[in-house]
């Protein structure tokens, strides 16, 4: 096809979609991208850009996109990683007194966990099983001193005399509030009507100092939904904020099950920390992640969604606390992260975001028998006063064995093999 005829075709194109044919084309420009949408047709990928979907032109200018950086921590001791020591599930960072302080799932059994089914009431079924919530106090994020027991598993048969575990924290009216998984039965087990023996209400406690006496609540402040919902069996990963004058408890629920199940997040509101609380119209309000972290930015909220889902591996914005859109794709994001909010509990309109808080790697030494997680540190760029250009990075490499831990799995292996040596016509 001619130049000039390539040309009149592109005239006609442009006509077609509404513009005129005395305008003559344009291509996007080499130099500086345009701050604002420019008049001339764009793919779907490029409107994006300018349609609220994402927070900037690009990496370096969106505010809501980050790398992450990992530190291991300094002033835990998990008995040379023998399994019988495990810490997990970090809460918000708070500082209080020129300290920051964190609370925590601890695990201190005679075993490691028992994933096939010998657990009792000295050896754990999970991770998180037969657990306790501890807590520990910094001066600069790094370095820890672990200071002791928070919440106590609770007598039989309150909620939570099997374990309590994936805490987090609320400053309400000059008191605190600890929200966490109260597990009334094995986690793991089938002694729950036919549940998963995931079947975790949420609990609190309160205290007038983050050092404690706590008094628990001794009540279920958020039940699970009723038969049929999508939230009747789990409701895990509790995570507090307070926004228009009450308080915000989005929450993981977990729905489907078969061939995988489906992690959403969910909202209930309360005036007050112990309830009622009321469940969201709207729920689940993320339709990914698992253990799902917020903080305010701007004057809406922002969501780091890791682990599971169509929309893992996301950092997401709502203006109203409600409806998510992605506002960034990222990779190697924390699990379990719970950041240093400031403003978490100021009912700010004018949120600043994040920039650190602590997160826990999983799983560590399974394969020997000696399961256990432990806790590290993570950076990041997700705030509006800092600038830091290495976290806008997007190109990141591993060393090549850690995909290849990510290998065909023995099945797969065979399925493959199998299908080379007899194709399909």
């Amino acid at each position: 096809m001619s130049l000039r005829l390539t040309q009149i075709v592109l005239l006609l194109q442009f006509a077609l979609a509404g513009f005129s044919i005395a305008d003559e084309p344009s291509v996007f420009p080499y130099g500086s991208v345009p701050r604002e949408k420019p008049d001339m047709p764009l793919s779907a990928a490029m409107s994006r850009v300018y349609e609220g979907t994402y927070t900037g032109l690009d990496c370096v200018h969106n505010e809501l996109f980050s790398r992450f950086k990992y530190t291991p921590l300094k002033g835990f001791d998990y008995h040379n990683h023998d399994g019988t020591v495990s810490r997990r599930d970090a809460t918000k960072i708070i500082r209080v007194n020129g300290k920051y302080y964190v609370w925590y799932t601890k695990r201190d059994t005679p075993t490691p966990p028992d994933y096939d089914g010998g657990a009792n009431d000295t050896i754990p079924s999970r991770d998180w099983d037969l657990s306790e919530i501890w807590y520990a106090t910094s001066e600069d994020g790094f370095t820890w001193q672990e200071q002791g027991v928070a919440i106590k598993r609770m007598k039989k048969p309150l909620a939570g005399w099997r374990s309590v575990s994936t805490p987090d924290i609320l400053f309400w009216k000059g008191k605190y509030y600890l929200y966490y998984q109260a597990y009334l039965f094995m986690p793991g087990s089938r002694e729950s009507s036919g549940t998963n023996g995931d079947d975790c209400p949420v609990s609190a406690s309160v205290a007038d100092s983050p050092d404690g006496p706590w008094t628990p609540s001794n009540k279920i402040v958020v039940d699970n939904g009723p038969p049929g919902s999508w939230d009747q069996y789990v409701i895990h990963d509790p995570y507090a904020l307070v926004r228009n004058g009450k308080i915000h408890l989005y929450y993981k629920g977990e729905m489907g099950g078969e061939p995988l199940p489906v992690r959403a997040q969910g909202l209930a509101i309360a005036d007050h920390p112990f309830g009622p609380f009321t469940k969201h119209p709207l729920n689940p309000v993320i339709n990914s992640g698992h253990e799902t972290s917020l903080f305010p930015f701007q004057t809406g909220v922002a969501a780091l969604v890791s682990r599971h889902g169509l929309e893992h591996n996301t950092i997401q914005y709502s203006p109203d606390g409600v409806n998510f859109e992605i506002a960034a794709i990222t990779g190697l994001m924390p699990i379990a992260p719970g950041a240093y909010v400031p403003d978490a509990f100021t009912d700010t309109q004018n949120g600043r975001g994040i920039t650190w808080g602590l997160c826990h790697f999983r799983n560590l030494k399974r394969d020997e028998g000696k399961s256990h997680s432990m806790l590290a540190r993570f950076d990041c760029d997700l705030s509006l006063d800092v600038h830091d250009i290495e976290m806008k990075e997007t190109d990141i490499f591993n060393d090549p064995e850690i995909n290849f831990k990510f290998g065909l799995s023995e099945e797969q292996r065979k399925r493959i093999e199998a299908s080379a040596r007899n194709p399909q016509p």
